[in-house]
């Protein structure tokens, strides 16, 4: 039985070969010592997107030497996955890509030379994470740790906890992920102020602005009361000596498939299984995605940096990223995927590649990408934004390999209807096109508040996805009944008019009564839903 680790590899190649499983063409101890004593590349977030993405592409430039060493990952989960699935393996991790047509690629990722577990008080981790952030030789740390990991403060606008602690104690024992950041930056700045780029790679709008407002914030704090130098904050704010480039980063990389599991099973490979912690994480030596992948970044590397553009990578400047970026969420894929979340949930569905088999939703998605976000789409000029759609429509949803389910794109809608939908809703208004053409985003808004009545089209109850104005919302539709259309008596309206969650008033833009109607209509009865779609695409 073949092993997932650096010897196993290397002295049975050959029977890895006759898988079709692709090894690292590089050596794995010169690579890791050179990582050790140069590091280039840190990286925060050791996960999935990091692993089968962001590590690959570091891979493709050591395979063709292109680059000596790899990436020093830094596992912020509270789980840890060092011990779950780095040290087990020898930090290498079987990446399994899933075709849409049922095929996939099979390729063991080598290019991690070092992990370490963020947590400033387990020995020699701040001494280690020092040498590599006092390294001249470093030009980039780069994080995947969702947009959550840049916050500061709660929905109320209160510093969290440990923020504030963090505050209050200085730079010496960090526990929040942005503190320890902008620890290591000042421990960067006091051995000589080498430049280095500080990289989101993370899911989020502004991505770099989030992450940069954050270090500053802290570190003006510090700068207060005194825990650091005063030219801290003018190094940090100097963009050739510390730079935060936006990014858009677009790869679906779900939980581990069970049928990948069996598939390596079957192949012989040992100790494929997943563990499951007790918080409900699920970590795999294996990491399962799509073959799509998109990495948009803002050419701005003050110390240099790895020849990305070389594994795939588009370097540009921070408008087109900007551009590619509304390209995407507020027309050619979130809309598609908030829309068909909120119906698939209402029409009992528990996979969204099932979803895409079904001919109302998919008119309900093609219209609203194709019909009524494509003509006043960004282009970016770097991706043809209907090139984008027809994958993401024809590829992407349709994938069956692909396990994601409509209850988890629906959490936190509230969050998300401003840009994916509101966005759209404004180009129509600022070029003066008819507002009442649009359809589908009508159907898409009167399907998320049918949908925050927790009651499907069948008229059983679910429960609705984690949203932070769930209640809020669910509280202000109070009263409203599927299958009694008369229970509906102008409660929408102040929902409809608040800018702060559509991004704008939908009253006064003229949206709201179509929109109401067609939330109206979806109460009269069991397959109120389905006939609402029916009737209007």
């Amino acid at each position: 039985m073949l092993q997932l680790n650096a010897t196993c590899i290397k002295e049975q190649a050959d029977k890895w070969g006759k898988l079709g499983i692709s090894l690292p063409q590089f050596d794995l101890d010169a690579m890791r010592e050179a990582t050790r004593k140069a590091p280039v590349w840190v990286h925060f977030g050791a996960g999935n997107i990091f692993r089968i993405f962001i590590a690959g592409l570091q891979q493709k430039l050591l395979n063709a030497g292109l680059e000596k060493s790899g990436i020093t990952a830094v596992d912020t989960s509270s789980a840890n996955q060092v011990k779950l699935v780095y040290e087990p393996f020898d930090n290498l991790t079987l990446n399994v890509t899933m075709n849409a047509d049922g095929s996939v690629k099979k390729e063991v990722m080598g290019a991690v030379g070092e992990v370490l577990h963020a947590d400033s008080r387990e020995e020699g981790f701040m001494g280690r994470m020092k040498e590599i952030f006092t390294s001249p030789s470093l030009q980039m740390a780069s994080f995947t740790i969702t947009e959550k990991g840049y916050s500061l403060k709660d929905l109320k606008g209160e510093y969290l906890p440990a923020v504030k602690e963090d505050l209050e104690r200085g730079p010496g024992q960090p526990c929040s992920m942005m503190a320890l950041l902008t620890a290591l930056l000042y421990a960067r700045y006091q051995a000589g102020g080498h430049p280095l780029a500080v990289v989101s790679m993370d899911n989020c709008s502004h991505n770099g602005t989030k992450l940069q407002n954050s270090v500053l914030a802290i570190g003006e704090a510090w700068t207060q009361k005194g825990f650091v130098e005063t030219g801290f904050l003018s190094w940090l704010r100097d963009k050739d000596r510390v730079s935060f480039p936006w990014t858009m980063i677009d790869k679906i990389t779900p939980r581990p498939h069970r049928k990948v599991e069996e598939m390596l099973a079957a192949d012989g490979i040992g100790d494929m299984a997943p563990v499951r912690t007790e918080n409900g994480g699920v970590y795999a030596p294996f990491v399962n995605g799509e073959r799509p992948q998109y990495l948009v970044v803002e050419d701005c590397f003050p110390n240099g940096r790895p020849a990305l553009e070389k594994a795939g990578v588009y370097l540009t400047d921070r408008e087109t990223v900007d551009k590619t970026e509304k390209m995407k969420v507020t027309t050619c894929l979130n809309p598609l995927h908030t829309a068909m979340s909120v119906y698939g949930c209402l029409l009992g569905y528990t996979l969204i590649c099932d979803e895409m088999k079904d001919e109302d939703i998919v008119k309900l998605i093609r219209r609203l990408g194709y019909d009524e976000g494509l003509p006043v789409v960004t282009d970016p000029g770097i991706l043809s934004p209907r090139a984008f759609l027809d994958e993401v429509v024809e590829e992407r949803l349709p994938n069956p390999f692909m396990p994601d389910t409509p209850q988890r794109i629906a959490a936190d809608t509230s969050q998300k209807v401003g840009v994916r939908f509101g966005e759209t809703v404004k180009s129509y208004l600022d070029q003066g096109r008819d507002i009442t053409s649009l359809t589908a985003i009508p159907l898409a808004l009167a399907g998320w508040l049918r949908y925050l009545l927790g009651v499907d089209d069948r008229g059983e109850a679910f429960v609705v996805s984690p949203d932070p104005l769930k209640d809020v919302l669910r509280e202000k539709l109070s009263g409203i009944q599927a299958g009694d259309p008369a229970s509906c008596r102008g409660q929408l309206k102040e929902i409809l008019s608040n800018e702060k969650i559509f991004g704008v008033d939908l009253v006064k833009a003229g949206l709201s009564e179509k929109t109401g109607a067609l939330f109206a209509e979806m109460l009269e009865g069991r397959g109120a839903v389905r006939r609402v779609l029916r009737k209007y695409l």
